[in-house]
C-alpha cells in the first residue's frame, strides 16, 4: 500500500477519523467486520446509509485491489434490507459474478451476528490500466 491509500478514508491505517477496516479471504468471499458507534449513526442508533454505502463500496473495489488490480467503481447499487444498528459487531463480505474484460460485477452484503442481512450490494467495477 503506498502512502496515498495510508490515508483512504475507509482503510487507511494514517487516516485519523477514518473507519481502518483490515480484509480477510476466504473460500473466494473477501470479508470485514466492523463496529459503528454512535458517530457513525444517522437516526439515533442506527447506522448512517452512506457509511453503509461505503462498506459495501470498499468490500467489493478493495477485494480487486487485493488481487494486485487497480480498479474504481463504475455503479453502485444498494439495497437497504432493514436498519444497521450500531455497536453490533458487522460481518461485510464481498465476491466476484462475473467478469467481462476490464468490467467485473461484484456482491456484497452486511450480516449481524445473528445472520440477519441488514444491506446489500452490487457494483461493476472497471480494471485500470493494462492488468
Amino acid at each position: 500500500m503506498n502512502d496515498m491509500n495510508d490515508w483512504c478514508f475507509a482503510c487507511g491505517p494514517r487516516n485519523p477519523i477514518g473507519l481502518k477496516l483490515t480484509f480477510r479471504e476466504e473460500n473466494d468471499v473477501y470479508l470485514t467486520n466492523f463496529t459503528a458507534g454512535p458517530e457513525h449513526q444517522g437516526y439515533d442508533g442506527i447506522m448512517h446509509g452512506g457509511l453503509i454505502s461505503t462498506l459495501l463500496d470498499e468490500i467489493m473495489a478493495r477485494y480487486l485491489y487485493a488481487q494486485c488490480l487497480t480498479a474504481v467503481t463504475a455503479k453502485l447499487e444498494v439495497r437497504f434490507r432493514q436498519p444497521t444498528p450500531i455497536r453490533e459487531k458487522l460481518t461485510i463480505s464481498g465476491w466476484i459474478t462475473s467478469k467481462r474484460g476490464k468490467m467485473v460485477e461484484l456482491a456484497a452484503k452486511i450480516t449481524l451476528p445473528d445472520g440477519t442481512v441488514t444491506a446489500e450490494g452490487k457494483a461493476i467495477v472497471a480494471i485500470k490500466g493494462d492488468e
